[in-house]
Protein backbone atom coordinates (compact mmCIF):
# COMPACT_ATOMS: atom_id res chain seq x y z
CA UNK A 1 0.00 0.00 0.00
CA UNK A 2 2.55 2.46 0.92
CA UNK A 3 4.37 1.54 -2.63
CA UNK A 4 1.38 2.39 -4.10
CA UNK A 5 0.95 5.42 -2.40
CA UNK A 6 4.95 6.76 -3.08
CA UNK A 7 4.34 5.41 -6.90
CA UNK A 8 1.29 7.34 -7.16
CA UNK A 9 3.36 10.67 -5.41
CA UNK A 10 6.14 10.22 -7.79
CA UNK A 11 3.73 10.12 -11.17
CA UNK A 12 2.13 13.26 -9.83
CA UNK A 13 5.41 14.68 -9.15
CA UNK A 14 6.54 14.26 -12.62
CA UNK A 15 2.90 15.46 -14.42
CA UNK A 16 3.00 18.60 -12.02
CA UNK A 17 6.93 19.13 -13.14
CA UNK A 18 5.56 18.78 -17.07
CA UNK A 19 3.05 20.68 -16.72
CA UNK A 20 5.31 23.86 -15.50
CA UNK A 21 7.35 23.33 -18.27
CA UNK A 22 5.14 23.43 -20.73
CA UNK A 23 3.30 27.03 -19.59
CA UNK A 24 6.67 28.25 -19.21
CA UNK A 25 8.41 27.16 -22.26
CA UNK A 26 5.30 26.59 -24.86
CA UNK A 27 3.98 30.22 -24.90
CA UNK A 28 5.79 32.65 -26.67
CA UNK A 29 5.74 36.47 -25.14
CA UNK A 30 7.22 39.31 -27.91
CA UNK A 31 6.53 43.11 -27.36
CA UNK A 32 7.10 45.22 -30.99
CA UNK A 33 6.25 48.63 -31.35
CA UNK A 34 5.03 50.23 -34.64
CA UNK A 35 5.02 53.55 -35.77
CA UNK A 36 1.75 55.05 -37.77
CA UNK A 37 2.89 57.43 -40.08
CA UNK A 38 -0.64 58.64 -40.96
CA UNK A 39 -0.57 59.67 -37.26
CA UNK A 40 2.16 61.66 -37.18
CA UNK A 41 4.34 58.49 -36.42
CA UNK A 42 2.16 57.64 -32.87
CA UNK A 43 3.93 54.38 -31.76
CA UNK A 44 1.28 51.34 -31.19
CA UNK A 45 2.80 48.59 -29.08
CA UNK A 46 1.66 45.36 -29.64
CA UNK A 47 2.52 42.33 -27.00
CA UNK A 48 2.49 39.40 -29.19
CA UNK A 49 1.48 35.64 -27.14
CA UNK A 50 1.71 32.33 -29.20
CA UNK A 51 2.02 29.06 -28.54
CA UNK A 52 5.72 27.82 -30.24
CA UNK A 53 4.28 24.74 -31.91
CA UNK A 54 1.12 26.90 -33.43
CA UNK A 55 4.05 29.09 -34.66
CA UNK A 56 6.37 26.78 -35.88
CA UNK A 57 3.25 25.06 -38.29
CA UNK A 58 2.49 28.49 -39.37
CA UNK A 59 5.94 29.84 -40.84
CA UNK A 60 5.93 25.95 -42.30
CA UNK A 61 2.51 26.74 -44.08
CA UNK A 62 0.62 24.10 -42.46
CA UNK A 63 -1.60 26.21 -40.21
CA UNK A 64 -3.37 29.45 -40.71
CA UNK A 65 -3.66 30.72 -36.76
CA UNK A 66 -6.70 32.29 -35.47
CA UNK A 67 -6.39 35.50 -34.04
CA UNK A 68 -7.78 37.40 -31.09
CA UNK A 69 -6.80 41.18 -30.51
CA UNK A 70 -6.34 42.33 -26.47
CA UNK A 71 -7.60 45.69 -25.49
CA UNK A 72 -7.00 46.91 -21.82
CA UNK A 73 -8.83 49.36 -19.51
CA UNK A 74 -8.13 53.33 -19.34
CA UNK A 75 -4.70 53.66 -17.33
CA UNK A 76 -3.98 50.35 -17.42
CA UNK A 77 -1.05 48.65 -19.49
CA UNK A 78 -1.43 46.27 -22.53
CA UNK A 79 1.00 43.52 -20.62
CA UNK A 80 -1.61 43.28 -17.49
CA UNK A 81 -3.45 40.55 -19.18
CA UNK A 82 -1.84 37.89 -19.41
CA UNK A 83 -3.84 35.58 -17.62
CA UNK A 84 -6.65 36.31 -20.62
CA UNK A 85 -3.86 36.30 -23.65
CA UNK A 86 -1.99 32.71 -21.98
CA UNK A 87 -5.96 31.20 -22.36
CA UNK A 88 -6.14 32.34 -26.00
CA UNK A 89 -2.46 31.23 -26.60
CA UNK A 90 -2.69 27.97 -25.70
CA UNK A 91 -5.67 27.27 -27.77
CA UNK A 92 -3.73 27.87 -30.56
CA UNK A 93 -4.22 31.44 -31.20
CA UNK A 94 -2.27 34.73 -32.17
CA UNK A 95 -3.04 37.01 -29.57
CA UNK A 96 -2.06 40.48 -29.97
CA UNK A 97 -2.46 42.88 -27.17
CA UNK A 98 -2.42 46.77 -28.06
CA UNK A 99 -1.67 49.93 -26.12
CA UNK A 100 -3.84 52.37 -27.00
CA UNK A 101 -3.17 55.51 -24.78
CA UNK A 102 0.02 57.30 -24.53
CA UNK A 103 1.34 59.85 -21.81
CA UNK A 104 1.28 62.26 -24.34
CA UNK A 105 -2.66 61.89 -25.16
CA UNK A 106 -4.46 64.53 -23.84
CA UNK A 107 -7.09 63.69 -20.79
CA UNK A 108 -10.11 61.82 -21.32
CA UNK A 109 -12.74 64.38 -20.20
CA UNK A 110 -16.34 62.83 -19.84
CA UNK A 111 -19.41 64.65 -19.84
CA UNK A 112 -22.45 63.40 -18.86
CA UNK A 113 -25.39 63.49 -21.85
CA UNK A 114 -23.18 62.88 -24.66
CA UNK A 115 -22.44 59.63 -26.36
CA UNK A 116 -20.52 57.07 -24.33
CA UNK A 117 -20.30 59.91 -21.60
CA UNK A 118 -17.88 61.86 -24.27
CA UNK A 119 -15.37 59.06 -25.11
CA UNK A 120 -15.61 58.91 -28.36
CA UNK A 121 -12.90 59.94 -29.52
CA UNK A 122 -10.49 57.58 -27.02
CA UNK A 123 -13.13 54.76 -28.45
CA UNK A 124 -12.64 55.61 -32.17
CA UNK A 125 -8.66 56.08 -31.71
CA UNK A 126 -8.74 52.53 -29.94
CA UNK A 127 -10.53 51.25 -33.32
CA UNK A 128 -7.97 53.00 -35.33
CA UNK A 129 -5.22 51.46 -33.40
CA UNK A 130 -6.50 48.01 -34.03
CA UNK A 131 -7.13 48.14 -37.83
CA UNK A 132 -3.22 49.79 -37.99
CA UNK A 133 -1.98 46.99 -35.72
CA UNK A 134 -3.30 43.96 -37.24
CA UNK A 135 -2.63 45.67 -40.83
CA UNK A 136 0.70 45.78 -39.53
CA UNK A 137 1.19 41.96 -37.62
CA UNK A 138 -0.13 40.79 -41.29
CA UNK A 139 3.52 41.07 -42.61
CA UNK A 140 5.02 39.67 -39.70
CA UNK A 141 2.98 36.69 -39.69
CA UNK A 142 1.25 36.37 -42.88
CA UNK A 143 0.27 32.82 -41.88
CA UNK A 144 -2.80 33.84 -39.84
CA UNK A 145 -7.04 35.25 -40.01
CA UNK A 146 -6.88 38.75 -39.93
CA UNK A 147 -10.23 38.52 -41.52
CA UNK A 148 -12.04 37.09 -38.94
CA UNK A 149 -10.81 38.50 -35.19
CA UNK A 150 -11.42 37.40 -32.08
CA UNK A 151 -12.18 40.65 -30.52
CA UNK A 152 -11.50 41.10 -26.33
CA UNK A 153 -11.73 43.94 -24.31
CA UNK A 154 -11.81 45.29 -20.28
CA UNK A 155 -13.33 48.01 -19.45
CA UNK A 156 -12.82 50.59 -21.43
CA UNK A 157 -10.93 48.16 -23.75
CA UNK A 158 -14.51 46.19 -23.77
CA UNK A 159 -16.04 49.41 -25.00
CA UNK A 160 -13.58 49.49 -27.80
CA UNK A 161 -13.95 45.93 -28.41
CA UNK A 162 -17.96 46.03 -28.88
CA UNK A 163 -17.57 49.62 -31.13
CA UNK A 164 -15.07 47.40 -33.17
CA UNK A 165 -17.87 44.58 -33.61
CA UNK A 166 -20.48 47.34 -34.48
CA UNK A 167 -19.09 49.13 -37.13
CA UNK A 168 -16.63 45.91 -38.84
CA UNK A 169 -18.96 43.02 -38.08
CA UNK A 170 -18.14 40.95 -41.34
CA UNK A 171 -14.18 41.46 -39.60
CA UNK A 172 -15.31 39.58 -36.56
CA UNK A 173 -15.99 35.78 -35.09
CA UNK A 174 -16.07 36.19 -32.09
CA UNK A 175 -16.44 39.14 -29.33
CA UNK A 176 -15.41 38.75 -25.59
CA UNK A 177 -15.66 41.81 -23.23
CA UNK A 178 -15.18 41.97 -19.07
CA UNK A 179 -17.54 44.80 -18.16
CA UNK A 180 -17.72 47.34 -20.65
CA UNK A 181 -19.69 49.87 -19.53
CA UNK A 182 -20.56 52.96 -22.29
CA UNK A 183 -21.09 51.18 -25.58
CA UNK A 184 -23.85 48.53 -25.55
CA UNK A 185 -23.32 45.09 -26.45
CA UNK A 186 -23.95 44.34 -30.46
CA UNK A 187 -27.37 42.53 -30.91
CA UNK A 188 -27.04 41.76 -34.66
CA UNK A 189 -26.60 37.75 -33.95
CA UNK A 190 -24.02 37.93 -36.13
CA UNK A 191 -21.01 36.50 -34.12
CA UNK A 192 -20.81 34.97 -30.67
CA UNK A 193 -20.26 37.27 -27.53
CA UNK A 194 -19.12 36.09 -23.74
CA UNK A 195 -19.58 39.39 -21.55
CA UNK A 196 -18.59 39.01 -18.17
CA UNK A 197 -20.39 41.67 -15.42
CA UNK A 198 -18.50 42.33 -12.20
CA UNK A 199 -20.38 43.18 -8.47
CA UNK A 200 -19.44 46.75 -8.11
CA UNK A 201 -20.45 49.39 -5.86
CA UNK A 202 -19.00 52.05 -8.15
CA UNK A 203 -18.41 51.04 -11.64
CA UNK A 204 -22.12 50.48 -13.30
CA UNK A 205 -22.83 49.66 -16.80
CA UNK A 206 -24.68 52.68 -18.46
CA UNK A 207 -28.87 51.89 -19.31
CA UNK A 208 -28.89 49.72 -22.59
CA UNK A 209 -25.62 48.43 -22.30
CA UNK A 210 -26.34 44.56 -21.31
CA UNK A 211 -28.83 43.05 -22.66
CA UNK A 212 -32.16 41.32 -21.56
CA UNK A 213 -32.30 37.60 -21.25
CA UNK A 214 -34.54 36.79 -24.22
CA UNK A 215 -32.01 38.96 -26.53
CA UNK A 216 -29.01 37.23 -25.16
CA UNK A 217 -30.99 34.09 -25.90
CA UNK A 218 -31.88 35.17 -29.25
CA UNK A 219 -28.61 36.25 -30.25
CA UNK A 220 -26.19 33.70 -29.02
CA UNK A 221 -25.35 36.16 -26.16
CA UNK A 222 -23.87 34.46 -23.01
CA UNK A 223 -23.76 37.09 -19.75
CA UNK A 224 -21.72 36.19 -17.16
CA UNK A 225 -22.76 37.65 -13.53
CA UNK A 226 -20.04 37.63 -10.88
CA UNK A 227 -19.63 38.11 -7.41
CA UNK A 228 -15.78 39.97 -7.83
CA UNK A 229 -15.19 43.34 -8.92
CA UNK A 230 -14.30 45.66 -11.88
CA UNK A 231 -10.75 45.88 -11.04
CA UNK A 232 -10.31 42.28 -10.44
CA UNK A 233 -10.77 41.29 -14.13
CA UNK A 234 -7.04 42.08 -14.97
CA UNK A 235 -3.80 40.35 -13.87
CA UNK A 236 -3.62 41.89 -10.29
CA UNK A 237 -7.15 40.33 -9.53
CA UNK A 238 -7.76 37.97 -6.78
CA UNK A 239 -7.09 34.02 -8.42
CA UNK A 240 -10.42 33.30 -7.73
CA UNK A 241 -11.62 35.82 -9.75
CA UNK A 242 -8.80 34.91 -12.86
CA UNK A 243 -9.60 31.45 -12.06
CA UNK A 244 -13.75 31.75 -13.01
CA UNK A 245 -13.09 33.88 -15.75
CA UNK A 246 -10.31 31.68 -17.32
CA UNK A 247 -12.68 28.87 -16.56
CA UNK A 248 -15.85 30.09 -18.86
CA UNK A 249 -13.22 31.65 -20.95
CA UNK A 250 -12.28 28.30 -21.73
CA UNK A 251 -15.20 27.10 -21.77
CA UNK A 252 -16.90 29.54 -24.16
CA UNK A 253 -13.98 28.89 -26.67
CA UNK A 254 -14.59 25.09 -26.29
CA UNK A 255 -17.82 25.16 -27.88
CA UNK A 256 -17.18 27.80 -30.29
CA UNK A 257 -13.81 26.90 -32.36
CA UNK A 258 -13.97 25.02 -35.62
CA UNK A 259 -11.09 22.86 -34.98
CA UNK A 260 -10.47 20.72 -31.24
CA UNK A 261 -6.69 20.23 -32.42
CA UNK A 262 -5.99 23.69 -30.72
CA UNK A 263 -7.08 22.70 -27.55
CA UNK A 264 -3.64 20.30 -27.33
CA UNK A 265 -1.87 21.88 -24.47
CA UNK A 266 -3.15 22.11 -21.27
CA UNK A 267 -4.57 25.57 -20.04
CA UNK A 268 -4.80 24.13 -16.55
CA UNK A 269 -8.36 25.95 -16.26
CA UNK A 270 -10.83 23.85 -15.00
CA UNK A 271 -14.09 23.17 -16.67
CA UNK A 272 -17.42 24.88 -15.36
CA UNK A 273 -20.66 22.68 -14.99
CA UNK A 274 -22.49 23.41 -17.69
CA UNK A 275 -23.86 26.74 -16.51
CA UNK A 276 -27.20 26.79 -19.75
CA UNK A 277 -26.78 29.49 -22.22
CA UNK A 278 -26.71 32.36 -19.76
CA UNK A 279 -24.34 31.70 -17.32
CA UNK A 280 -25.09 32.12 -13.50
CA UNK A 281 -23.27 33.57 -10.14
CA UNK A 282 -19.45 33.11 -10.31
CA UNK A 283 -18.57 33.24 -6.71
CA UNK A 284 -15.03 34.27 -6.14
CA UNK A 285 -14.69 33.02 -2.25
CA UNK A 286 -13.34 36.32 -0.99
CA UNK A 287 -12.73 39.84 -1.51
CA UNK A 288 -10.28 40.85 -4.31
CA UNK A 289 -7.09 42.31 -3.25
CA UNK A 290 -6.45 46.11 -3.28
CA UNK A 291 -5.66 46.63 -7.21
CA UNK A 292 -4.69 50.32 -8.65
CA UNK A 293 -8.03 51.72 -9.56
CA UNK A 294 -9.75 52.21 -12.92
CA UNK A 295 -10.73 55.82 -13.59
CA UNK A 296 -14.10 56.42 -16.23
Amino acid sequence: MKRGIAVLFAVGAVVALAYFTASKWAIRHQTITFYDQERDNRPVAVDIAVRRDKEMQADAGMVKLPVTVLNHGNTVKFTEYSFLANVFAARGYLVVSIQHDLPTDAPMVTKVGELYVGRLAQIERGVANIKFAVAQMEKIQPNADYDHLTVVGHSMGGDITMYFAKQYPERVRKVVTLDNLRVPVVTSGKFKILSFRSKDPVFKADPGVVPNSDECEKDGITIVNTNFQHNDMRDTGSEEAKTSIQSMLDRFLADTDESSDVAAVNTSVARMVDPGPVAPYVPTGKEPRPAKALTH
